[in-house]
């Protein structure tokens, strides 16, 4: 694989960021992303075994409340029972939970604990993709899929942490999960919207909102 390609936009603009724990980094001039070498990407075997290892109980309540940090801007961005996708929603889904609650019917996808693809043949007046951006091996390839996934006017709502303090990076504790391998800055959602030809807006810290023209392609 030609590691001068970014995996995010696509550009010929990869560069040698950082070196940690036997892993290499490199950050794209375009996008500002920091992504994992190619090469050092973790085996599917490695990634279930991780997440295996997340406890999140769709009833605890302070991971409601980690998870309220995009549902509350979310359900004040949208109409009344919208129709939604949970993309990524792991194997307790605790955010369609919520927003279930708030009387927006759910749907959910997950690679590994809700695998059935059948559910992505259609379209959603908005998907939320939690904790889960970061693990993307492809992932150009992964927008346009989520955006394809979006009606006209459709809202794409994603959480993960921000990338900031390049001093930082080597040493984050975000950057030590193995299976985190993309790591983005707001600048970098910004060149995404702007690829998809999305209205972009930051609601809150580590939320971004990316949302889709009204007109359909």
């Amino acid at each position: 694989m030609n590691e001068s390609v970014c995996r995010v936009c696509l550009r010929q603009s990869l560069a040698p960021f950082v070196q940690k724990d036997g892993l290499t980094y490199l950050r794209c001039c375009h996008c500002h992303a920091t992504l994992l070498s190619a090469q050092q990407l973790p085996s599917h075997e490695t990634q279930l075994q991780k997440y295996l290892q997340h406890e999140n109980d769709p009833q605890d309540i302070r991971y409601r409340e980690f998870l309220n940090r995009v549902a509350a801007p979310l359900l004040a961005a949208l109409p009344p029972k919208q129709v939604g996708l949970d993309f990524g929603c792991g194997p307790g889904p605790a955010l369609a939970n919520m927003l279930s609650e708030a009387g927006h019917t759910m749907h959910l996808y997950d690679p590994f604990f809700f695998p059935d693809s059948a559910v992505l043949d259609q379209q959603f007046d908005f998907v939320t993709c939690t904790e889960v951006v970061e693990h993307f091996h492809q992932p150009h390839a992964e927008f346009t899929r989520l955006v394809a996934l979006l009606k006209p006017s459709g809202l794409l709502a994603l959480m993960t942490n921000f990338q900031t303090d390049d001093s930082r990076f080597a040493d984050w504790h975000y950057r030590r999960d193995a299976t985190h391998v993309t790591f983005y800055r707001q600048e970098t959602f910004q060149v995404i919207a702007r690829e998809f030809d999305l209205a972009c807006e930051i609601p809150c810290k580590n939320v971004v909102f990316l949302r889709k023209s009204g007109v359909s392609s």
